[in-house]
């Protein structure tokens, strides 16, 4: 894919400082025929062997997993992120987002394929040697060798770097492992384990253990919430013999293997919500549709309209926001000199922010449509004939992968003020800029017939927003600002809904000139609204609990001005949004 990028667009946080131009942001509607062609592609395989393979799977039938993984790499799945020297494909990050989206109507499944691809493929990619990719990659791609990441203990999950697990250096060079890591996917039958350890109990470092070496076992598999279909497991090391060699990076630093691979993790982990969003959409619009009550179908009534309606701007939110960062790290990536797999290291951490935006925004979308799809189907949604409750279970780990929504909420404010202060990203001058902007005289809006204008201004405005209160936060606390969690989980939220409200208002403005061009006006329209309303009542909050009197006043006052304006309707867009789900029975942007 050949991207050009505004300038905003190229560094992570870089869109709050300026306008972003329509046509520099990647959006669905851009997807080439390769990219449809996946997309059939990996939607055949879920429809004709995944799903009907779903109570197998239950039944920790592991064979037949593997056999799945294994017709993953014959298609070519496993392999898109690798170079073709290791039997991979190697295809732009749009196609690894849109095989990754596909897969979700099994989440069990999508949960062992994204601890191969993800978190057994991208840790050797990004920092294995070549002889380490040339050994275990090959395996890896083609689905023979299957892989896991071991990383949180017990008493380490948020703070991974307290792990207690040791490695100790042994005179020949090697290693010797003991330690026991928990909640490993695919832990049961997994042929190789990316594992992080403490040398000498000090340097935290990351290895590629294998299943064979003495020492390694799993224990028994999780009686879990959901995911039931995919193994969950101790990984136990007991004097577990580890090469030389199979140091994976530098001894100290497996803080960057685990966290960088978590940026990867996040943004695929939002890939795979997108999916399931669109499958739970279909599932209610075609039972809404089927089902009747008081003489006619539920479809008619307003509320079940509300919630299709909603359903589907939030899940138009979250495509808009995912497709966007894809495009903005293949761009980045493509400026990049060197291997492949650094060129991405460093896209995927320039684009950290964002990663976390979407890990939280996308997992707590699906847990509202996979809420409201229980809710559209009644009592049959409660019991097992009907995928909804499996499609509920399934997701709620969501918010506790790849990081806690709640970490995540931290690190997103949190990495804003640092490239701040480090002089990466302009904000502490664009936040003195509004201060004095505020204090002008308050712009009069110019009529328009864009039927966007009104979501473009609070688009606009909602990045102000962040300037403010995140501005003030770091007046107020200055270093101490990351022990003021709750006033970062207020800033966070009202970043991810800026960043929201500006994407979907971006691709609306793209597609003004297609067949589709009102719906996504009407998505927009209630997204933005949402985002708005949002916003204000968590900076409400977060002002409050750093001013007071006078200043209090003052903020609450720039607040008002900020996000003043008239609602659009948005009882009518989702109306019209319900309208089109059900008449596609189904995500009506889809294809």
């Amino acid at each position: 894919m050949t991207t050009t990028m505004a300038h905003t667009e190229k560094q992570g946080g870089g869109w709050l400082l300026g306008e972003t131009p329509t046509g520099r942001v990647f959006t669905p509607e851009r997807c080439s025929d390769e990219h449809r062609l996946m997309a059939q592609t990996t939607r055949e395989f879920v429809a004709n062997e995944v799903l009907p393979a779903l109570e197998r799977m239950e039944q920790k039938d592991w064979a037949c997993v593997r056999q799945l993984l294994h017709r993953c790499g014959e298609l070519g799945l496993l392999g898109v992120d690798a170079p073709e020297t290791y039997g991979g494909v190697e295809l732009d990050t749009v196609a690894a987002v849109i095989v990754a989206e596909s897969l979700a109507a099994s989440a069990s499944f999508g949960a062992t394929f994204g601890a191969q691809c993800n978190l057994a493929i991208i840790p050797l990619l990004f920092f294995g040697s070549d002889p380490q990719c040339a050994r275990y990659l090959p395996g890896l791609v083609s689905g023979e060798t299957v892989g896991a990441y071991a990383l949180s203990e017990s008493s380490s999950g948020s703070d991974a770097l307290s792990a207690k697990t040791r490695a100790t250096r042994q005179a020949d060079g090697s290693f010797v492992l003991n330690g026991e890591k928990m909640w490993i996917t695919n832990g049961g039958f997994a042929d190789l384990f990316i594992v992080f350890a403490k040398v000498d109990g000090e340097q935290f470092s990351a290895f590629i253990v294998e299943r064979t070496a003495p020492g390694v076992s799993t224990g028994q598999e999780e009686h879990k919430l959901g995911l039931r279909g995919s193994s969950t497991t101790p990984v136990i090391l007991q004097d577990a013999q580890v090469p030389a060699d199979n140091l994976l990076g530098e001894i100290g630093l497996g803080h960057k293997v685990a966290f960088n691979v978590l940026n990867y993790g996040r943004f695929k982990l939002c890939a795979s919500t997108s999916g399931g969003a669109k499958t739970a959409l279909a599932e209610s619009a075609r039972y809404a549709a089927e089902r009747k009550q008081f003489g006619q179908a539920i479809a008619e009534f307003g509320a079940i309209k509300h919630k299709l309606g909603e359903m589907s701007a939030r899940a138009y939110a979250v495509e808009s926001m995912l497709y966007r960062v894809a495009g903005a790290i293949e761009a980045r990536i493509g400026e990049q000199a060197g291997p492949s797999g650094e060129a991405k290291l460093a896209a995927f951490e320039e684009f950290a922010i964002e990663a976390s935006i979407l890990k939280v925004a996308g997992s707590e979308m699906l847990d509202y449509l996979l809420d409201e799809n229980i809710q559209v189907h009644g009592g049959n949604g409660f019991v097992e004939d009907y995928p909804a409750e499996r499609h509920y279970r399934d997701a709620r780990v969501n918010r506790i992968f790849e990081g806690t929504n709640e970490i995540n909420r931290l690190l997103i404010p949190g990495m804003l003020a640092r490239r701040a202060l480090a002089g990466r990203l302009a904000l502490i001058p664009a936040a003195k800029q509004l201060q004095e902007e505020i204090l002008q005289p308050a712009p009069v809006d110019a009529p328009s017939d864009d039927p966007l204008a009104g979501a473009k201004r609070v688009s606009a405005s909602l990045k102000k927003v962040v300037l403010l209160v995140l501005g003030v936060a770091m007046q107020t606390f200055g270093d101490s600002l990351r022990d003021q969690q709750e006033v970062l989980s207020f800033t966070a939220d009202i970043v991810m809904d800026a960043f929201s409200a500006e994407s979907v208002t971006l691709r609306a403005s793209a597609a003004a000139d297609t067949s589709r061009a009102s719906l996504h006006a009407d998505a927009a329209q209630v997204a933005v609204q949402a985002a708005a309303t949002r916003s204000e009542a968590a900076a409400r909050e977060a002002l409050a609990a750093m001013s007071s009197g006078d200043a209090l006043r003052t903020q609450l006052g720039a607040l008002r001005r900020l996000l003043r304006g008239t609602p659009a309707n948005t009882v009518a867009a989702r109306r019209r949004l319900a309208e089109a789900a059900v008449s596609r029975a189904g995500y009506m942007f889809e294809g």
